[in-house]
């Protein structure tokens, strides 16, 4: 067993959001539900860059210069709202950092779920498993993937549903 067997939903919710994402224009990507919201943009980039962020910069996984950023513990691509990102480089982010989760996926077994990692934040060591960190992307993705489809549902798009049929 590996742990993508435990895991085994991934795979076809990174499938819907690399088609959908694909599928947004410049003008849906600049959607904000508030004037000082993130735009759809923004919170792609913030769901790819989580990613690279937990599974390179704390669990110390290869795969961090396969992707667009450079340093995600300091610098991710929200953070420079005035630089918007293409559909193109979001779908790279996106498929970039997809690898690296599924890359871990083939490689975790259960027991190494259980391995721990340190961060420290704010002048605090937290500790965090392997199995701490896939449930903490799971539901980081499925978070901002949510906001994201709320945001296009409100004005009449189709959102990021996952288990939608593809087209």
């Amino acid at each position: 067993m590996i742990a993508s067997d435990v895991y085994e939903g991934w795979p076809r919710v990174q499938e819907r959001l690399v088609a959908r994402i694909s599928q947004l224009s410049s003008d849906e990507l600049a959607l904000r539900a508030s004037p000082d919201g993130w735009p759809v943009w923004a919170l792609i980039a913030h769901l790819a860059g989580a990613r690279v962020y937990w599974l390179c910069s704390v669990c110390g996984e290869p795969g961090l210069e396969t992707t667009p950023f450079e340093d995600p513990a300091n610098d991710g691509w929200e953070d420079h709202l005035d630089e918007p990102r293409s559909g193109a480089e979001l779908l790279m982010a996106v498929m970039t950092s997809g690898a690296i989760v599924r890359s871990c996926l083939e490689r975790w077994t259960p027991d190494m779920l259980a391995v721990a990692f340190e961060r420290t934040r704010n002048g605090r060591v937290e500790q965090h498993t392997r199995a701490s960190v896939l449930t903490r992307i799971v539901m980081h993705d499925s978070f901002h993937a949510g906001e994201i489809s709320l945001l296009l549902g409100t004005r009449g798009i189709r959102s990021l549903d996952p288990w939608e049929p593809l087209p």
